[in-house]
């Protein structure tokens, strides 16, 4: 349903290149939530902005592009440049802070009106509009109350509510959501959490979840796709990813995580992540990875099956499967 297509993006410095989004290959499937996980700065935020059309200057895209396919059709679709005709209509996107996205002096109903003008070709009189969200926002379990208010006068909480009800409310067909539950506790964190979740299944639409958070995908994805360093070097069903974990670097995020009953002392990983100015040539993971050889510092790994739906892009990984065949 939507595609990414060897993508690579970087932001123009004007006397250098940042390549945050480095060659990044996938599809988005029909009625599923993709997760895409990696430390800050890995180019999870970039990879998004590039899948919405969102590329503005000093953002780039230096290769490749995005394709929603239009309905069933495999040879109808709206691609890289066009997509912006589809805000809120046929794609939409969840940012990171609402009230950096929000009009701070415009009431959250006009807010609604503008979406709706922009998502639907027909026109539709303030009042038809007025009772349409009204009773979306009764599905959603939000007071109407909230409709009067300026985004300042919410909380935190209350505001994503809102911005996640603004990017549903035309019934797209993908929803993008980055980070949507930074800067939040624990409580509301699991009230959004739900709150999509339930959107997504009853709507039947496609959700790419941008977070740093692992917990955040075993809770709500299917699949996932792991970033490192501008780069996805593993990606698969979460339940596979989880239970087993194919590349250095999703091995040492999943050790990371707290369990249950599990009070073994855990471990950060080491180093830091290169320089996306002039990032390594080879394995990019290679500085901190323990398994690395010497060819992994030459040589860039490509992804290779290693499950059922389940790449990872290693050299080791490249070496066992040639053996194994």
């Amino acid at each position: 349903m939507f595609e990414i297509n060897h993508v690579s993006a970087r932001y123009n410095m004007l006397t250098s290149f940042v390549n945050a989004v480095d060659d990044v290959n996938f599809n988005i499937e029909k009625n599923e939530i993709f997760g895409i996980a990696g430390e800050s700065g890995c180019g999870k935020s970039t990879l998004l902005k590039v899948m919405y059309d969102l590329v503005d200057y000093p953002l780039e895209i230096s290769s490749g592009s995005v394709r929603l396919y239009n309905g069933n059709s495999e040879t109808n679709y709206i691609e890289t440049g066009k997509l912006k005709e589809c805000w809120w209509k046929d794609i939409s996107y969840i940012s990171q802070g609402a009230m950096n996205v929000m009009n701070p002096i415009t009431k959250v109903e006009n807010q609604f009106f503008d979406t709706v003008r922009r998502g639907y070709h027909k026109k539709m009189t303030k009042k038809q509009i007025r009772e349409k969200v009204a009773a979306y926002m009764k599905e959603l379990e939000l007071s109407p109350d909230v409709l009067k208010a300026y985004p300042h006068q919410l909380s935190g909480g209350m505001r994503q509510r809102v911005l996640i009800a603004l990017a549903t409310f035309l019934n797209p067909r993908i929803i993008l959501a980055d980070e949507p539950t930074t800067a939040l506790d624990v409580v509301v964190q699991k009230d959004i959490l739900t709150m999509l979740m339930s959107v997504q299944k009853r709507m039947k639409n496609s959700m790419v979840i941008v977070s740093h958070d692992m917990g955040v995908h075993y809770q709500v994805t299917d699949r996932i796709g792991i970033m490192y360093a501008g780069q996805m070097i593993e990606i698969g069903p979460t339940d596979e990813i989880f239970s087993h974990p194919k590349h250095p670097y999703t091995q040492m995020l999943i050790s990371a995580l707290p369990k249950v009953g599990d009070n073994s002392q855990k471990e950060g990983i080491p180093g830091t992540p290169p320089n996306l100015k002039s990032p390594p040539i080879g394995c990019r993971f290679a500085p901190r990875c323990k398994y690395a050889a010497d060819e992994c510092r030459k040589i860039r790994p490509q992804m290779v099956p290693v499950g059922d739906k389940h790449f990872a892009a290693c050299l080791l990984l490249e070496h066992a499967k040639g053996g194994n065949e």
